[in-house]
């Protein structure tokens, strides 16, 4: 009998997604599961994107240009401009979400064998990109106590081999909510320029910034423009992740001259999800305000209440809407099943994401988990009460 690819082996599970047969079986089961296992926001897509759809006049659902639709690449450019980032149409390519823009950035500037530095926990697909495209994560440790903040320069040179090629980072954070700093990015600045790396920068979760603070784009490092890659999305932007709608940016006119031969080979990114996203880039900036405002009441309840469990750790983050937090638990994906499995409180359990598949270091994140705080305030209320529960009296505690 045939056998599967070496590569299909080494693909690993979803950790957001693994556990979701054990959640089905539990509702099955009458039991109420809060989800706060994977980054889908409860807020409602703006209705001006849904209209967009509904109104679409077109009598064929045609193939666009393999970059993305020309005016709405366009007025993308409008939309950065306004956020301080200046680029032109023929510097955006649009992807089937921001999953197929990096796999784009990777296969267009790594050879298989080459090696990424990912700062680690990372989110969690990025293993299984560079799997897809036969290159090897390099993972560097940045820690809870320090709020998952960069790690020292000297981790990175340690990590830098004659097969490194790019930095892989998350700004904000997918799963530790970290927003990098401008101080910090300079310092990425320098390696890169010295080393001569590519500089892949995922910045979906720009908007989501709390406490007053700015953030600092990479595509605005001087003297490393033909090195940085910024990928983007509005999946978390507008709450619209099943438009699958993101971008690959890039001033190198041969990283995009080459990661259009790949956009060419999957011929062209959704249209309707074009469409919707376009009229996106129309909702005012009140929207924004209104959302932060609500976020930062979810992050207020999930981190004051991670805190004040017994054993449990949980830094604030700056950014996103995820915390990875400490438990006082042997196991994160035993425990994570055990709570689809075996628990419930007052018919009603909870649903996280083990973080150990956020690491690439085997071993660590065992005692971690992944929240996302995407629920509105009564139900994150609940489930942190839920989550209270479980800890007392889960067999594994430690």
């Amino acid at each position: 009998m045939p056998t599967i690819s070496e590569k299909g082996k080494r693909m690993p599970e979803s950790p957001i997604r693994k556990l979701v047969p054990f959640a089905e079986l539990a509702k099955k089961n009458g039991i109420k599961v809060y989800h706060l296992n994977i980054g889908q926001p409860d807020i409602e897509t703006p209705q001006i994107a849904m209209d967009a759809v509904k109104n679409y006049k077109e009598v064929v659902i045609a193939y666009s240009h393999s970059a993305g639709i020309p005016l709405f690449r366009e007025k993308l450019t409008r939309y950065y401009a306004d956020h301080g980032i200046d680029i032109t149409s023929d510097q955006v390519i649009v992807g089937a979400g921001a999953s197929e823009a990096i796999l784009f950035a990777m296969n267009s500037c790594l050879d298989p064998g080459d090696e990424v530095i990912i700062p680690e926990p990372f989110y969690a697909n990025y293993n299984g990109f560079a799997i897809n495209a036969g290159i090897e994560v390099r993972p560097i440790v940045s820690d809870i106590r320090s709020g998952f903040a960069l790690p020292p320069i000297a981790e990175f040179e340690k990590a830098i081999t004659s097969r490194t090629k790019a930095i892989l980072i998350c700004n904000p954070n997918n799963p530790t909510g970290y927003l990098y700093s401008e101080e910090e990015l300079e310092v990425l600045r320098g390696i890169v320029k010295k080393h001569d790396l590519f500089l892949i920068s995922d910045e979906v979760y720009r908007e989501f910034c709390y406490d007053g603070r700015k953030h600092h784009s990479a595509m605005n490092l001087e003297g490393i423009e033909e090195n940085v890659i910024l990928i983007d999305s509005v999946s978390k932007r507008y709450s619209a992740c099943g438009i699958r709608i993101g971008f690959m940016i890039s001033r190198n006119k041969q990283v995009m001259a080459t990661a259009l031969k790949f956009a060419q080979a999957r011929l062209s990114p959704p249209t309707f999800g074009q469409v919707a996203a376009e009229a996106a880039l129309d909702v005012p900036e009140t929207y924004f305000t209104n959302v932060l405002d609500e976020y930062h009441a979810r992050r207020k309840i999930v981190v004051e209440s991670i805190n004040a469990m017994e054993g449990a750790y949980c830094p604030e983050p700056k950014g996103a809407f995820y915390v990875v937090a400490s438990l006082p638990i042997d196991d994160s994906d035993r425990f994570c099943r055990w709570l689809l499995e075996a628990f419930h409180h007052q018919n009603e359990t909870v649903m996280l994401a083990p973080a150990t598949g956020f690491y690439s270091t085997k071993g660590r994140g065992q005692n971690e988990v992944r929240i996302s705080y995407v629920l509105n305030v009564e139900d994150l209320k609940k489930a942190m009460h839920c989550l209270d529960e479980a800890l007392k009296i889960y067999p594994g505690r430690i």
